[in-house]
């Protein structure tokens, strides 16, 4: 309590200013501090004090004083008589007690109620030092509980046995939202303050007592908003309330529109072996945004890349999105939010891929084309619900980018045959189809010091309409369940380690009805089973996947050993035109291996059980 260091340089006031606090705080019954004068000029200082006693207790009350009004304190005059003295002392009284008793219950808990009872009763007398360790206590849970804002402000007696102690725990009286400029002045926002005030956790409101973790949470759901540059929690204090806290909540918007080109060159040789500018070919992105319409957090986002804007028709990929999230009202509780676009898209198909004693199979590439439209609702910041109705149109197209009715082969002469399973469902290697497409994630996970630990289960339908090329008629569903179980029990907090976390991993997919051989499910590759190409283990219309792995931390990163399977369940016959058989695949297969997690790139050695050879992987992202 004493703020007086060796060393320091003090006036007069300064000492008579402590020893007045000292003198007044209520813990001392008699304080002095006596100076004495060293040979070299400098200054001992001796403060001895005989702390204050009360009687025995054995009640304890805890009260929140914080926003009461405060009577001004009637003085006492010194030429009171002894009458006038114990009718001003009955009046003191009185209305320390009128005021405890219109005080607020507190927040402290009852365990917490019963370790101060023990201390109190624990011994005779209560001494100062014993109400200051009781303080300590008191404001310990408080900040431990993350009411950093909170303080014991008095303490004293009610009753001849009751110990009383005034808090006050930082109620928040006012909630402010600004908006600022580029150059920090406060402006007006485009945002509506319903958008984020719907953000904000309900212990953010007026009326609540601040808890830091509130704040933390306030921040965490405004940058997932996107619509911010900057934003920040500032509590202050209230001057016209004592104990109060105004709550202000610092906003720098974006720019509302945003356009972006990266360009990639891309030289090939002209006549004679050298780059001519005609051979040149300038590729790359061209992007834009829209974002936060009529200042509800509407968006409109489009991207168009290729490889050569002078002949963009070859191989350009667009995708054009509308979102509208608070689909019901910015004021209705439900969260949904609606989704619209349309794109296309090339991809490698895995289905029409060799086994591992078939020579290289020419590729076949998928585009899709089409629009989409769903509706996500989110129940948490990690489960969701997402439905939607899909419609697209499906070339299969050779190297060439020539369409291609059926896969292709390497004869034994060496000589390509392109007689092999159709890549279609009309068989012309065009197909249109719509069908609805309905999502289900439930994800508990969190991170304990930085490894992931929970479970997670997803669920996804698609549902073939009948409309399209042969009227498809189909019901493809899949289900993942994944597990990530914690070993061992740490301490968390910032720089401890993460715990040893083992994963259990299913997935079952199957499909009745007309099946494309696109739309096939695959077996093999870096999400599906380790250390073999995708595709190369089947493409089936059932399939199951099983895997296992165990994580052990290693100073700021972990490793791992794996074990996965993959089986079409007898499933690939049914696929038309029978790929898996076609290209020499087993249908099957098992890895595992081991690894080490290299930032976001993970680094893993993987068998392939099937023909008992391993190799070395270089993945980005996660496994599960």
């Amino acid at each position: 309590m004493v703020s007086l260091r060796p060393g320091g340089i003090y006036t007069k006031a300064q000492f008579q200013m402590e020893l007045e606090t000292l003198a007044t705080c209520g813990m001392f019954e008699k304080v002095d501090l006596e100076g004495k004068t060293n040979p070299d000029g400098t200054m001992g200082i001796t403060i001895s004090f005989k702390e204050s006693t009360w009687q025995s207790a054995d009640k304890f009350r805890c009260v929140n004083v914080g926003l009461m009004p405060q009577s001004k304190p009637i003085e006492m005059d010194p030429d009171m008589t002894e009458k006038e003295k114990s009718e001003y002392y009955l009046r003191q009284e009185k209305d320390y007690k009128r005021r405890i008793e219109r005080a607020r219950p507190c927040l402290l808990p009852i365990p917490v109620h019963r370790e101060v009872l023990q201390m109190l009763r624990g011994q005779g007398n209560v001494s100062a030092r014993l109400m200051q360790k009781i303080m300590n206590q008191v404001q310990k849970w408080y900040h431990d509980e993350g009411y950093v804002w909170a303080k014991v402000m008095n303490f004293g007696y009610l009753n001849s046995k009751e110990v009383v102690f005034e808090v006050v725990e930082g109620d928040i009286t006012q909630l402010v939202v600004q908006f600022h400029d580029k150059l920090g002045n406060v402006c007006e926002g485009n945002t509506h303050i319903p958008i984020l005030r719907r953000e904000l956790p309900k212990q953010l409101g007026q009326g609540h007592v601040l808890n830091i973790e509130a704040a933390k949470q306030a921040l965490r759901n405004i940058r997932a908003l996107g619509l911010f540059s900057n934003f920040e929690v500032n509590p202050r204090p209230d001057e016209k309330n004592e104990g109060g806290l105004i709550v202000e909540i610092n906003l720098k918007e974006f720019e509302q529109k945003s356009a972006e080109v990266s360009t990639e060159w891309s030289i090939v040789p002209g006549h004679g072996g050298r780059p001519t500018l005609a051979s040149i070919q300038p590729g790359g992105t061209v992007s834009f945004e829209h974002r936060n319409l009529k200042g509800l957090n509407r968006s409109i986002l489009g991207s168009v890349t290729t490889s050569n804007f002078l002949s963009p028709q070859d191989d350009l990929g667009f995708k054009f999105e509308y979102v509208h999230p608070y689909l019901d009202g910015v004021y209705n509780p439900r969260n949904r939010t609606f989704r619209a676009s349309c794109f296309n898209s090339r991809k490698l198909s895995p289905v029409f891929i060799g086994g591992p004693e078939v020579d290289e199979v020419p590729p076949i590439w998928v585009d899709r084309s089409g629009v989409k439209a769903n509706i996500t609702e989110n129940f948490t910041r990690q489960s969701k619900f997402t439905y939607g109705l899909v419609m697209e149109e499906i070339t299969s197209r050779d190297e060439s980018s020539h369409i291609s009715p059926n896969g292709q082969r390497v004869a034994p002469s060496g000589e390509i045959s392109t007689d092999g399973p159709p890549t279609t469902l009309s068989g012309t290697g065009i197909d249109r189809m719509a069908f609805a497409q309905a999502n289900i994630t439930r994800d508990n996970t969190k991170f304990v010091n930085g490894a992931i630990v929970g479970e997670r289960n997803v669920f996804q339908l698609d549902q073939g309409l009948g409309i399209g090329s042969k009227f498809p008629f189909f019901n493809r569903h899949q289900l993942t369940l994944t597990r990530f179980i914690q070993l061992k029990e740490v301490e968390e907090g910032a720089g401890k380690p993460p715990p040893p976390v083992l994963v259990l991993h299913g997935h079952y997919g199957g499909c009745v009805g007309d099946l494309p051989s696109y739309d096939a499910f695959t077996l093999g590759g870096p999400y599906s089973v380790r250390g073999y190409n995708m595709g190369e283990i089947g493409a089936a219309r059932n399939i199951l996947e099983l895997a296992a792995e165990l994580r052990i931390p290693v100073k700021n990163t972990h490793v791992y050993a794996f074990a996965e399977h993959g089986n079409d369940l007898g499933s690939s016959k049914d696929v038309e035109g029978k790929p898996t058989e076609v290209y020499r695949r087993v249908g099957h297969g098992s890895s595992y291996g081991v690894g080490v997690k290299l930032g976001q790139v993970r680094a893993e050695y993987a068998v392939d059980h099937n023909s008992g050879t391993g190799a070395v992987f270089l993945r980005c992202g996660e496994r599960f």
